[in-house]
């Protein structure tokens, strides 16, 4: 059976992982809702955005995350007949920077860093994450964007590219690498895809639901090897 000290390297997604994405999707959605009139739960908004994200990014995976951001506001505004301000896809494709960080995010990060390389691969682009970056406290060994790969994750070239660099970085390979997330759409499945151990960080425990996160499908292995509800039980 595997254990944490066996790893020298964690990889980490950070939006959902680190980051309160869906806080911060939330701080950010409703009340837009509200200024056009728009009934809907927080799990109505946090499912909506979460499949037309991945949507989105499936479909032009070229494009920066703001600019998916804004797409995915454009395309919620078509599905609930609502006519858009001025700015306002823009506004929330520039939102990333006022997500708050996970209370427990700092404190770990710290004293994981005493132990481990750490590596952020996410789905952003490298001007959005630096937003997020002080919320985090530590300076990653290193961060692997989205905007670096020219897709998102859960393609399998991500966690690919992403071997490579640590590969070249520390001259660690995968049996000495934890992959680290809330996802398993994004991280879990395809991390395993790859033949890395992953550790889900179940932020969604006794909530019910996938939140802003697609379920993964049907049939793909979706168990980590370790499962936590916060980075405090890590």
């Amino acid at each position: 059976m595997e254990q944490l000290t066996d790893f020298r390297v964690l990889t980490f997604d950070c939006y959902g992982t680190l980051i309160d994405w869906e806080r911060g999707i939330l701080n950010e959605l409703q009340p837009w809702a509200e200024k056009h009139g728009l009934r809907r739960t927080q799990d109505e908004l946090l499912e909506a955005f979460g499949e037309t994200e991945a949507q989105c990014e499936a479909e032009t995976p070229q494009l920066r995350y703001p600019h998916i951001l804004e797409h995915v506001l454009e395309r919620l505004a078509a599905r609930w007949s609502v006519t858009r301000g001025e700015g306002e896809a823009r506004a929330f494709g520039h939102s990333v920077g006022r997500w708050p960080a996970f209370p427990d995010s700092a404190a770990a990060l710290n004293y994981l860093q005493r132990y481990y390389k750490l590596v952020i691969l996410s789905n952003v682009d490298h001007a959005s994450f630096v937003r997020s970056q002080a919320r985090l406290g530590v300076t990653f060994d290193l961060v692997i964007t989205a905007q670096d790969v020219g897709s998102y994750k859960p393609s399998l070239k991500n966690f690919e590219y992403a071997l490579a660099v640590i590969d070249h970085a520390f001259d660690v390979r995968k049996p000495q690498i934890l992959h680290t997330a809330q996802s398993i759409f994004h991280d879990v499945v395809p991390a395993r895809k790859v033949g890395l151990k992953t550790m889900w960080i179940n932020r969604r425990r006794g909530l019910g639901g996938w939140g802003a996160t697609p379920p993964p499908h049907e049939g793909e292995a979706a168990r980590p090897n370790f499962e936590v509800g916060s980075l405090i039980e890590s």
